[in-house]
């Protein structure tokens, strides 16, 4: 079974990233590190039992010698919501069950942090990343378990795509999430909605 885990923003650079995302829904960003595996940083938000998160290429890494997640190293744009995060217990399992190319498991860690993620080999996740990374955490270590209170809440997830009703049959049965919604669309789009101190507040 696959439970809702982050929302991740892609940018070109990592403050450009904050700014937009602090300006959007008007809190701050809090948290955040490198991944020196995939020569990235990132800056992360709770929203109660999940997080979002800011992330671009990291300038003071050395270059990997594989592409990168998320397929930063092709982003370009203004910073924008690209891609959905599904965790689960069973890494492999889930992997069989997905459609090809949704990446192989690697072991990784920041901080404290562990955890496993199919990552695939070209950093592109299937239907142009409107498939869910898939993660499964080790040990009880969790973003979303320390960050601040910021009083924000994702209270709906759309993903627009061609192929949606694909995208859909391959999920039925694994992943039961009210706030998600796949729909058709001419193009990909990605668009999140949420409550806020400062009222309805949307990314996309």
């Amino acid at each position: 079974m696959l439970l809702l885990d982050h929302l991740a923003v892609a940018a070109e650079t990592l403050d450009e990233g904050v700014a937009a995302v602090e300006a959007a829904l008007g809190v701050a960003l809090a948290g955040g590190g490198q991944h020196p595996h995939m020569a990235t940083h990132n800056r992360l938000l709770g929203l109660g039992d999940l997080y979002l998160e800011v992330i671009a290429a990291d300038p003071g890494a050395p270059a990997p010698a594989w592409p990168r997640w998320f397929d930063l190293d092709r982003f370009t744009g203004r910073p924008r919501l690209t891609n959905w995060v599904a965790r689960c217990n069973d890494l492999e399992g889930e992997v069989a069950l997905s459609p090809a190319g949704v990446g192989v498991p690697v072991d990784l860690a920041r901080s404290d942090f562990r955890w496993r993620m199919a990552v695939p080999a070209d950093g592109c996740l299937p239907f142009d990343g409107c498939f869910p990374a898939l993660i499964q955490w080790q040990g009880a270590a969790h973003p979303a378990l320390r960050l601040p209170e910021c009083d924000v809440r994702l209270t709906r997830l759309e993903i627009a795509h061609p192929e949606a009703d694909a995208l859909n049959v391959l999920l039925t049965g694994r992943f039961d999430e009210p706030r998600l919604e796949i729909l058709p669309g001419p193009a990909v789009a990605l668009r999140a909605t949420f409550a806020t101190p400062h009222g309805v507040r949307v990314l996309e």
